[in-house]
């Protein structure tokens, strides 16, 4: 006879844990469920409803699932079998970090682009109030104004950190041709390649472009492979950004917008810093990517 100790975990039959890992490795879509992900409490509504026990909480349910290394609940985004990953896909990877790990010569830079859109001054009714003692956070009114959006066109030193920006209403060629003019005449002549990473997507790769890089053979672009915006390093500071400086956004207007995010590029120089990219954690990605193909 069991003898059941008190606050100790309820033991369940075999055949429970059973159905509920074949549960969690179902999607919840494919057992009538309309759920993009289970929870461990709707497993255990589920457990319940289909009569495999007549009771079971959403800790034991975590629990036998830990117990599996099961997580049904989370989501990792990865490559479609449309999207190849030959030895092309290999090699665009391994160039990119290379460029982002090796030496580089006395004479070269590395830098990442690309475009933070619609940033908007979402102009508040009432100013933002700040934190106060007894842990009130700062608040932030929920009703706002729409005046417009900026895109902010960035590049990001791979080995030192710095950020070039500007920010303009548009985004096409000519804007993102600026910014090469800005990086041309801020980088010193002895500088005698300039390699930029910057994704797939049009104004990237368009026919101005194109003819202007042509006529400037220090630079050299580089594309990430589709789907790949995480090899883009601008992206790391994009997210340092959204979270430092638009978390509560409240700004007059464009223009004060504009000086605010301005005021954030000089402010990240003064104290920048590359981020860290290692040959390891190149070669674990395109490990995970390669066991996605098989």
């Amino acid at each position: 006879m069991m003898h059941l100790v008190a606050g100790a975990p309820r033991v369940f039959p075999p055949i429970v844990a059973t159905h509920l890992v074949k549960l969690a490795c179902e999607l919840p879509d494919d057992c009538g469920r309309s759920l993009s992900t289970w929870s461990c409490a709707e497993l255990a509504r589920a457990l319940v409803r289909d009569g495999v026990t007549d009771a079971i909480s959403a800790s034991s349910v975590q629990r036998i699932l830990a117990s599996q290394k099961l997580r049904p609940w989370r989501v990792h985004h990865w490559l479609s079998a449309k999207v190849p990953r030959d030895e092309t896909f290999r090699a665009t990877v391994e160039n990119i970090a290379n460029l982002y790990t090796r030496t580089l010569e006395p004479c070269e830079r590395v830098l990442c682009l690309d475009e933070k859109t619609s940033l908007q001054p979402r102009t508040r009714t009432a100013a933002n109030k700040p934190a106060k003692r007894g842990n009130v956070a700062v608040r932030l009114e929920h009703e706002y104004v729409r005046k417009g959006a900026l895109n902010l066109f960035a590049a990001f030193d791979t080995r030192t950190g710095n950020v070039t920006a500007i920010l303009r209403r548009r985004k096409r060629q000519d804007e993102f041709i600026e910014l090469l003019e800005k990086i041309d005449s801020d980088t010193p002549e002895s500088v005698t390649a300039i390699h930029l990473v910057c994704d797939n997507i049009s104004i990237h790769r368009g026919k101005r472009v194109k003819a202007w890089l042509e006529t400037r053979p220090r630079f050299r672009m580089h594309h990430t492979p589709v789907h790949c915006s995480w090899m883009n390093q601008i992206e790391e500071w994009f997210s340092v950004m959204q979270r430092k400086r638009m978390r509560a956004p409240n700004y007059t207007d464009l223009s004060d917008l504009e000086t605010k995010i301005t005021a954030f590029v000089a402010e990240w120089n003064d104290i920048a810093h590359p981020f860290k990219w290692s040959p390891k954690s190149f070669d674990k990605v395109l490990s995970r990517e390669t066991q996605q193909a098989a």
